[in-house]
């Protein structure tokens, strides 16, 4: 059996597309640079990162963007010759006021195309296309003529932010939309209605769209119209896959879908999904992406296998994902792909991998949760229980230089495990976390007083439990005393209104806030998926 998710941990807003025996999923990054992670299976159930194609300035530059913005929902495609990747970079969320009331809606949605003959490849600089809202995907119809859909944002008071769906033919010659848009789909009562597809078969035009927004009354709605513009129909079950009646299920905030079929005909459903802590706490990892068959019946209408509109935890197929277990040493000039750093595109700004042979340097720049420039270099979360630990060489000479290990989500949302300097306790080793519901923002330790010289740090997390430990090379781990909660590092641990739509990453960061640019050097870091330790220790 396939056991769902497939792409654990902050995987997001899948998109699918079948070239030949090849099967490729698209996920959103967010304000994770590069932009849009691209995996790749031949069985559907196993999956390798192979590509992050936004990786140059010219087609991302994310500084400045808030926090859970950046790239939203990439829509991958094939025409036959060529890949095509539309993506939205978010560059104002609005906010909410104390209470829930409405605050700004103003917000700023800008969608681009980029395209390239290999998904692997050099992609081109981004064609923009209309910044009307988000969620955009292109469609090809059987004439070759195509075709873009993006949600509508409508900031009026009183009105329906979430307009509707609408569709502008996009022509490849004069690199741009032409013609009018048409609102082909106003959702329906359940509203926040999103994240459109649209496919041809059998003379209809087949529309998925998300619905109910991202948390847990998130579903996945279908309609049909034998006109590309409509009107469309719904489906008689309205929701075609949800699992917001169910708070039993193992996969909970089910939706925003995209559909493939085998070279067989046989049809697959990729969504989002989040896994909670018992009793429906929060999703410590994030959105993930999960697959199962489907099947169309006697009426035309897409359907689940097994219990209806339901997600499936297990799958008929082959035994897919391993545990994860890594070790990056550094040793290569290229970062390793299990990587990331946050919004901008200038890492030689922020790290190297030569400067120091056979180790990673962090240039101390910006505070942690700066959305312009901080050297912060991590990797997802992609288990309940995990042990991650590194080897740090630094050396600070006061308050505002700092470098270690961070289990972070957002600027407000991280425990950060770092080594300083100070008068009264000289190098000492603390940890500072950022507390989104607590009445203080951030809680500090005490100060540990540490040796000069290389120092190895670790992170234990099991489930909501977080603790850390640090040791001299060659010596034994010494336990820090407090337990940290490691469930704010989830999209639920928020005031309302905020976005918190990314995941919790372990890795790396370096800060001189005296712009003295001090770095910190990593000899190695590992990541490794565990059984549960009742003490939180992993050991």
């Amino acid at each position: 059996m396939t056991r769902n998710p497939v792409l654990p941990g902050f995987n997001p807003d899948p998109s699918i597309v079948r070239v030949g025996d090849d099967y490729y999923i698209a996920t959103s990054t967010f304000e994770w640079f590069p932009g849009v992670q691209i995996h790749h299976s031949r069985d559907l159930a196993n999956w390798e990162l192979i590509a992050r194609p936004l990786n140059r300035r010219s087609q991302l530059d994310m500084r400045g963007d808030p926090d859970s913005c950046g790239v939203w929902a990439p829509c991958l495609s094939h025409d036959g010759a060529r890949f095509h990747l539309i993506y939205t970079d978010v560059k104002r969320y609005g906010r909410t006021t104390v209470g829930g009331a409405s605050g700004a809606s103003l917000r700023d949605f800008h969608n681009y195309l980029v395209t390239c003959e290999t998904v692997d490849g050099e992609w081109s600089d981004p064609i923009p296309l209309n910044s009307s809202g988000f969620d955009p995907s292109l469609f090809h119809d059987e004439d070759g003529r195509k075709y873009l859909l993006n949600m509508l944002w409508d900031h009026r008071p009183g009105r329906n932010r979430f307009a509707g769906i609408v569709l502008q033919e996009y022509c490849p010659e004069q690199r741009r939309l032409i013609g009018e848009r048409t609102n082909i789909f106003p959702g329906t009562p359940l509203g926040l209605t999103e994240a459109p597809h649209l496919y041809k078969r059998g003379g209809w035009y087949h529309l998925l769209t998300a619905e109910g927004g991202t948390g847990w009354n998130h579903a996945v709605t279908m309609a049909r119209s034998r006109s590309l513009t409509g009107p469309y129909e719904l489906h008689p079950d309205i929701h075609i896959l949800s699992s917001r009646t169910r708070p039993d299920a193992p996969l909970q905030r089910a939706g925003h879908a995209d559909l493939v079929e085998t070279p067989a005909g046989e049809p697959w459903l990729v969504y989002l999904c989040g896994r909670p802590l018992p009793n429906r706490g929060r999703c410590v990892l994030g959105r993930e992406t999960a697959i199962q068959p489907m099947r169309w019946g006697a009426d035309g209408w897409l359907r689940t296998i097994g219990e209806p509109g339901m997600p499936m935890r297990d799958v008929p197929g082959p035994e897919g994902r391993q545990p994860a277990d890594m070790r990056a040493d550094f040793d290569d000039p290229i970062l390793p792909i299990d990587f990331q750093w946050l919004r901008t595109p200038e890492p030689e700004a922020i790290f190297s991998l030569t400067a120091r042979p056979g180790h990673l340097r962090l240039h101390g720049r910006e505070t942690i949760g700066s959305l312009f420039t901080q050297a912060l270099v991590a990797r997802r979360q992609q288990d309940f229980c995990y042990s991650a630990s590194c080897a740090l060489d630094f050396a600070p000479r006061h308050f505002q230089q700092a470098a270690g290990l961070v289990a972070y989500y957002n600027a407000a949302k991280f425990h950060y495990l770092h080594v300083s300097h100070d008068a009264e306790a000289g190098r000492h080793l603390r940890v500072m976390s950022a507390l989104p519901d607590a009445p203080q923002a951030d809680a500090f330790t005490a100060p540990i007083p540490i040796p000069e010289g290389p120092i190895e740090l670790r992170a234990e997390v099991d489930y909501e439990r977080l603790r850390f430990a640090w040791r001299l090379p060659g010596g034994a781990w010494q336990w820090l005393a407090e337990q940290f909660d490691a469930s704010i590092l989830s999209d639920e641990a928020s005031a309302p209104g905020l976005p918190n739509f990314t995941g919790a990453f372990i890795g790396m960061a370096c800060q001189d806030l005296s712009g003295a640019g001090l770095h910190a050097d990593f000899d190695w870091f590992a990541y490794r998926e565990r059984e549960f330790s009742p003490r939180g220790s992993g050991a």
